[in-house]
């Protein structure tokens, strides 16, 4: 039986891509609350010191691992040399706090970011593109491996890899050394079901996002034209137990391939409105009933 690990991210706690909201929380609050509420780990954010001499010792003060952290790429616009050279900084963080997977999602073309953008005009690949993107994505795997770490490839709302279609063909012309971030909460808004992408491509499965939607919510902002961040603001996105998305299957799922490793709460909202200590432990709370109820992990 493979061991299951939690860990919680910083943005419910300090938004990077909002600075507003969060901004004034000190990093060692939100690691006490983390500890406290009984998560393993933690990703990285912006707030983190990212030379392991210091992250390391601050981390252990709280009792907590560092499972990894977000890397945005730009292989539709550099070549793999230039990708693999611009990313050495984090890696060397990485491998230094003993991560076992390098979380990467492409961004020369994402409009996540960008409060002008309704989330609805999802960026889309030429076949060409699509080729030449998922060889530089796989060459980069392929780098990754021989550094001891495995590509997660984080499949994001507003980005080239959202839908269904997007993320089958991603996962068939990228090789083996590309894994998947498994994001619950992007699955859904995107229209993919998470636990068909678990069955039919377990191999690739090697880092799981939890986070919930308000559906009712979500499908105002889009049908609006309202921005990805303007969907956070209105709490379109929720920790697990807190919104729409049926879990279960995705534990059944993921008990029957067998996973082992990190399952992350991610919730992106407001702490003014969502506190985020109150909310972690709900999402937290959530993952382990549903894991101990599909018999997944120790």
């Amino acid at each position: 039986m493979g061991v299951i690990k939690y860990g919680a991210s910083p943005i419910a706690w300090t938004n990077d891509d909002l600075p507003s909201l969060g901004g004034d929380t000190p990093l060692e609050s939100c690691l006490a609350d983390i500890r406290d509420v009984g998560f393993d780990g933690v990703e990285l954010g912006g707030k983190f010191p990212r030379r392991a001499d210091r992250l390391a010792p601050l981390l252990k003060q709280y009792d907590l691992e560092l499972v990894g952290g977000w890397y945005s790429s730009n292989l539709l616009t550099r070549s793999v040399e230039d990708e693999i050279d611009a990313m050495q900084d984090h890696l060397a963080l990485l491998k230094a706090m003993k991560c076992s997977v390098f979380i990467v999602a492409e961004t020369s073309n994402a409009i996540h970011g960008d409060r002008n953008e309704p989330m609805r005009d999802q960026p889309t690949l030429g076949g060409e593109d699509w080729r030449m993107f998922c060889e530089r994505m796989s060459a980069l795997g392929d780098y990754l491996h021989g550094e001891g770490l495995r590509l997660a490839y984080h499949h994001h709302l507003g980005t080239s890899v959202e839908k269904k279609p997007d993320l089958d063909k991603f996962l068939a012309l990228t090789n083996d050394n590309v894994g998947l971030t498994l994001d619950v909460g992007h699955a859904a808004g995107g229209g993919v079901d998470a636990a068909e992408i678990i069955a039919g491509y377990p191999s690739r499965i090697v880092h799981v996002h939890c986070k919930d939607i308000r559906r009712s919510v979500f499908d105002g902002v889009r049908d609006r034209g309202s921005s990805f961040l303007d969907g956070v603001l209105e709490g379109m996105f929720t920790v697990p137990g807190d919104g729409d998305v049926d879990f279960e299957p995705v534990f059944r799922a993921l008990k029957q391939i067998g996973y082992e490793g990190w399952i992350i709460v991610e919730a992106e909202q407001d702490p003014a409105k969502a506190p985020p200590k109150e909310y972690a432990l709900k999402g937290l709370e959530t993952l382990k009933q549903l894991s101990a109820g599909a018999g997944l992990g120790a």
